[in-house]
């Protein structure tokens, strides 16, 4: 059986790691504490999130033992890694009821329960400490020129870094000192925009407890460009269905760069890495059926198996210019159409443009397409005539579709 730090490694997930030979080693001869640390944020786990999850399940179904630390302290401080400007300040209510709504979302995935992982909130340590106490067992243990020069505080400093935010990286460490003394955690990872973060931890163990630990880091969810995944015109690609729909979310899969395919289908599904390269073997209109796979297989892990069926035959009858109740819908009255609608309007309406700028792009590029007829105009108004049967819809370029329907 393949060690799975090597199934990591084949993958593509792994960026950085300290004592790679010595990691490798103990993963082999025992089941090892693991974590990953997840601000609330927001109310759903997003794309980005879910790469991390595959790493955990990889881990796990390897016999490693899961802990997902929820940010309960940490999301009252907020992370100014890959940030430009503060964060939003979130209510201790909001940062609660976000974090069960993570919660409910890593039970879909990981199995926890005596001797399988937990699910922990950082509040539990970080809301009671005492400062003074703190800062003299803790912070006598961090150099400031050494994090300065890091690179989650570098890109800052320019802007204008908070002496909250200046607490992230303490904070964080302190998480993975109290997880390896509390569960004997040895291993923390995260994605490789935390390398500083996740160092400082690693280092300030084997500082205060002289303890064996590791650091991990792996890529980040990004195109052939550069570009993080999972953006779309409506926000992030959330994994919750109610803030973005299975069939969304399968198009968005369906529809990523060629050059991108082979990359996600190893990152993002548990396929055999022999029938990936098949797959990925041909170019053009035949890559087509390794992006059905990938937008398929990944949907069936963050939804299940029925919703990814109904997507794929969604998506399928829509590129046959067919109607299907799983199109992403919206809603119009009769009397609002009446009263008068543009084009512009339509689109920031139904989430096809995030803007009216975008969507004046859109229609000028001859972008937009309702029925079989092309938006030529960007003061183009809509009728009534143009729903059939109480419903029209609307193509964005050649692959996105949206329902609207009258009410």
């Amino acid at each position: 059986m393949s060690n799975v730090f090597d199934v990591l490694n084949e993958r593509g997930y792994v960026a950085q790691v300290t004592h790679e030979d010595e990691l490798r080693k103990l993963l082999d001869e025992q089941s090892v504490g693991f974590y990953i640390g997840f601000d609330a944020t927001a109310e759903s786990l997003h794309l980005g999130h879910y790469v991390q999850i595959m790493v955990m399940m990889h881990l796990q179904q390897a016999g490693h033992r899961p802990i997902v630390l929820l940010g309960g302290g940490t999301t009252m401080v907020g992370d100014p890694s890959g940030k430009t400007d503060m964060r939003k300040m979130l209510t201790r209510d909001q940062i609660q009821n976000n974090a069960l709504r993570f919660k409910a979302q890593f039970e879909r995935f990981l199995e926890f329960g005596e001797g399988k992982g937990q699910v922990v909130d950082n509040a539990e340590w970080l809301l009671e400490l005492n400062y003074i106490e703190f800062l003299r067992a803790i912070g006598a243990h961090f150099n400031i020129n050494r994090m300065l020069a890091a690179e989650c505080y570098k890109a800052r400093l320019d802007q204008g870094l908070t002496f909250l935010e200046f607490n992230y990286m303490i904070m964080q460490a302190y998480d993975f000192l109290e997880l390896y003394r509390r569960y004997g955690c040895q291993l923390q990872m995260g994605g490789d925009d935390q390398w500083s973060n996740i160092l400082a931890g690693y280092e300030l163990i084997r500082k205060v407890e002289n303890g064996n630990a590791f650091a991990l880091t792996f890529q980040l969810l990004t195109t052939s460009e550069g570009k993080k995944m999972g953006k779309t015109e409506s926000g992030a690609l959330w994994l919750d269905a109610d803030k973005t729909s299975p069939y969304e979310f399968y198009q968005y899969l369906r529809n990523v760069d060629d050059r991108d395919v082979e990359k996600t289908l190893k990152l993002l599904t548990f396929l055999p890495l022999d029938e990936i390269r098949d797959l990925c073997s041909v170019e053009g209109a035949a890559l087509n059926k390794a992006k059905e796979v990938l937008a398929f297989e990944t949907t069936k892990i963050v939804h299940g198996d029925e919703a990814a069926q109904l997507a794929q035959e969604a998506a399928r009858t829509a590129f046959a210019g067919g109607v299907s109740e799983d199109m992403p819908t919206t809603e119009l009255t009769s009397k609002v159409v009446e009263e008068g609608m543009d084009i512009l309007t339509l689109l920031t309406e139904t989430g096809l443009a995030s803007s009216r700028s975008e969507a004046r792009r859109l229609v000028q590029q001859g972008g937009i397409s309702i029925g079989d007829e092309k938006v030529a105009a960007i003061d183009h108004q809509i009728t009534l005539s143009q729903f059939a049967e109480g419903q029209m819809i609307v193509r964005k370029g050649k692959k996105i579709y949206h329902r609207v329907t009258l009410v």
